[in-house]
């Protein structure tokens, strides 16, 4: 499956000449009518252009298409930034012969740049011409929207609901600058290089409110809690498009339950594999905090050591370093006792009661070359828990973040 296989949509990816490396950098992904929409978006201060246009379109709960350019982020541009984003929704629109507020405008790539406006807006004529609803057209779009990936990323799965079925899929983008933390767009909020973006599409019949609630819900158990290096983008964006093609409603409390689960499932997916390929990174690290004393502190907790730089080293060395990942554990505001924790790693206990354990090193860091590490700690103290993705920190993502504009 792909992001096409839901009924309804058609795309495209072109190469317009934005990228200096001549590939596909301009894409549309379009429904075949205005279809019920929800998008969730970068809650960083300093926001892009079609960040800002994005938030205006998407109040009304219906898009019609999303038009997306790589290459330039269109980010710190003002008033021509904003005025840029407009037109390529507004060009979309022409061309699609619906209202400019009907389409949602991206950009990933190299901020500070104002767009080169005749090569966009060539590109998306040109991608309007090749729309289409093969797997070839939905691999074009993929194409078009990635900036330092080293891999295109997709996910799909089908939900059952009664005796019908329905169809989720989804693609993203993003390596680095990757520490999302997106939220749904408020009116009263709204002000006049790489990121993470994602598109979902789904054939389901759903609800504006309902479609808002599960996305946001999803996104805060995915991508919200995945970091390659914790920087909040001033692009990242998470959209999905329900056409209701198949005619299956999402009614009832039992298929939104199943119809929120799916989409979960496709956005954790989606965002394991940025946190994979995290710009040199060689594994995953799942980090899993129990027994903390709320939901919050165990949140922050993971996000505490999933973010160490030490602690990322140590991975990518295979270290068994537990000293690196307890002393994170206590450096912010949430409580945390060590005498009353216990840490773990690949299945294997380090750390106990506020002393470590004699453990075979050598194993542990064999265990620790998999392409998935898991580590969990228990803190002791309560219920609360949470989950947190991350990866190793590597001499090539130095390498990559060191030279990217030069």
């Amino acid at each position: 499956m792909h992001l096409l296989s839901p009924r309804g949509f058609r795309a495209a990816g072109v190469a317009a000449g934005i990228k200096k490396s001549g590939k596909r950098d301009v894409g549309l992904l379009v429904a075949s009518h205005e279809v019920e929409a929800a998008a969730v978006f970068t809650t960083n201060q300093v926001v892009a252009a079609p960040v800002v246009v994005g938030q205006q379109h998407i109040q009304g709960g219906k898009l019609r298409a999303i038009v997306v350019n790589a290459g330039n982020a269109n980010a710190c541009t003002g008033k021509v930034g904003l005025r840029d984003a407009r037109r390529m929704s507004a060009l979309a629109a022409e061309l699609l012969d619906c209202e400019p507020g009907s389409v949602l405008p991206s950009s990933t790539g190299v901020i500070g740049h104002h767009l080169p406006m005749p090569k966009v807006e060539a590109g998306i004529r040109d991608a309007y011409t090749k729309l289409g609803t093969s797997a070839e057209h939905a691999l074009a779009f993929q194409e078009a929207i990635s900036t330092t990936d080293a891999f295109l990323k997709q996910a799909a799965t089908t939900v059952k609901i009664g005796k019908e079925t329905v169809t989720i899929a989804g693609v993203c983008k993003g390596a680095g600058m990757i520490g999302p933390r997106m939220a749904i767009a408020k009116k009263k909020n709204i002000q006049g290089h790489a990121t993470m973006l994602a598109y979902l599409t789904t054939d389901a019949m759903v609800g504006g409110a309902a479609l808002r609630s599960m996305l946001l819900g999803a996104a805060d158990a995915s991508f919200n809690v995945c970091s390659v290096d914790d920087h909040t983008s001033t692009n990242d964006t998470l959209a999905i498009l329900a056409s209701g093609a198949s005619g299956v409603g999402i009614a009832s409390e039992l298929a939104r339950k199943k119809f929120a689960a799916a989409l979960q499932d496709v956005c954790l997916s989606l965002a394991k594999l940025v946190v994979s390929d995290g710009e040199g990174a060689t594994k995953v690290v799942t980090i899993r905090v129990t027994g903390a004393t709320s939901d919050a502190d165990a949140k922050l907790i993971a996000r505490q050591i999933g973010n160490s730089n030490l602690v990322k080293c140590a991975m990518h060395g295979n270290d068994p370093n537990w000293g690196r990942i307890v002393s994170a554990a206590g450096l912010g505001a949430a409580k945390f006792v060590p005498e009353k924790s216990r840490l773990t790693v690949c299945g294997t206990v380090l750390y106990k009661s506020g002393s470590p354990v004699a453990f075979d090193a050598a194993k542990v860091s064999g265990d620790l070359k998999q392409s998935e590490v898991m580590v969990e700690l228990s803190c002791g103290l309560g219920k609360g828990s949470a989950v947190f993705y991350t990866c190793d920190l590597s001499k090539m993502y130095v390498t990559i973040n060191a030279d990217y504009t030069t």
